[in-house]
């Protein structure tokens, strides 16, 4: 038998017991709770800094932090006049220039309908001064700007002769570029992790590439009578906020500035070309409207023309002097 006190004891015990038990199992279900707590806390550091990184990190977040990308943008003037591979004609027609000319001027339509480039402003604006800059040579009677939506509509030289009819138009300008824009990123953009980064640090670098053509072809001939190009190249560091605007301003003062060396070149261009036509060596036949024939070299006659004319008078003339020796005093007479 076991006492009472003995129970008692057994008894306290096991209350004891069973006070430790529950204490202990207390204290296991907090630790379980601060671990997952802190892995929530983790977590959620984790999202905010992925969020925080911006849409470079989150686009290329294996290259960082030196992504590169490219873009281009280009209407060639080869593809348009020869689409579907189109072969040139191999025998080059000579064109004749009927002066004062009427010439049309517009920007040839860029590849694809997702394709970027000068914005409708911009082009206005290059055209317009290339046209204000020519349209004072004498030999030009007016340069129309021809929107570029009537040429996306048939492309090649049958294309250009519609236009031709549909503007009464003597030859025509075609404007055509190529701009390239390289985009990368150096060790600053690691910097894009915060906020501030960024906003203040320059992480991006952009190199623009431009080249702009002026090629004056005459339809009617399928022949190209004159071209000149001009180029720029220009570079800079921005942030991720600023890239895509300071880009696209660098790609608007590219566009610019070739244009400015496509005015120089094919004014020194077109002067040597007046020269050749004086001097009878360029490929073209120049004849003035309202008159039936017409020559190279500016409109004069030609040496076949001249020998003709010079073996008439010479004929005239012994014929005269014949005349004269035969019967003197039919000279007396007159």
């Amino acid at each position: 038998m076991i006492p009472e006190g003995s129970q008692g004891a057994s008894r306290d015990i096991e209350v004891v017991k069973g006070e430790t038990f529950s204490d202990s199992g207390a204290g296991l279900f907090n630790k379980a709770g601060e671990t997952d707590m802190r892995l929530l806390a983790v977590v959620c550091v984790a999202i905010l800094g992925v969020s925080l990184a911006g849409c470079a990190a989150l686009g290329a977040p294996f290259c960082a932090p030196y992504c590169n990308a490219s873009r281009q943008s280009s209407s060639s003037l080869v593809e348009f006049l020869y689409p579907d591979g189109e072969q040139p004609p191999r025998d080059n027609s000579v064109p004749e220039l009927r002066v004062p000319l009427r010439v049309g001027l517009a920007f040839l339509p860029a590849h694809g309908t997702a394709a970027t480039g000068p914005d409708a402003a911009l082009r206005e604006e290059l055209l317009e001064r290339i046209r204000r800059h020519f349209s004072e040579r004498k030999f030009v009677s007016e340069i129309v700007v021809i929107p570029d939506y009537y040429l996306g509509t048939q492309r090649g030289f049958a294309g250009l002769q519609a236009v031709q009819r549909l503007y009464s138009v003597d030859l025509i300008a075609l404007v055509s570029y190529d701009q390239v824009t390289h985009a990368d990123e150096n060790a600053w953009s690691l910097g894009y992790l915060t906020i501030v980064g960024a906003y203040l640090l320059k992480g991006n670098r952009y190199d623009v590439s431009t080249l702009v053509d002026l090629a004056v072809v005459d339809p009617a001939t399928r022949s190209l009578v004159l071209r000149a190009g001009g180029v720029d190249t220009r570079h800079g560091n921005t942030t991720l906020i600023d890239q895509s605007r300071e880009s696209r301003e660098a790609g608007n003062a590219g566009f610019s500035a070739a244009s400015d060396q496509v005015i120089e070149h094919f004014d020194a261009a077109l002067s040597g070309f007046e020269a050749e036509v004086r001097a009878g060596h360029a490929n073209v036949r120049v004849v003035r409207k309202g008159t039936a024939g017409g020559a190279g070299g500016g409109g004069a006659l030609t040496w076949p023309w001249l020998a003709a004319l010079s073996a008439l008078v010479v004929r005239r003339a012994r014929r005269s002097a014949r005349s004269a020796d035969a019967d003197p005093g039919a000279l007396q007479v007159r």
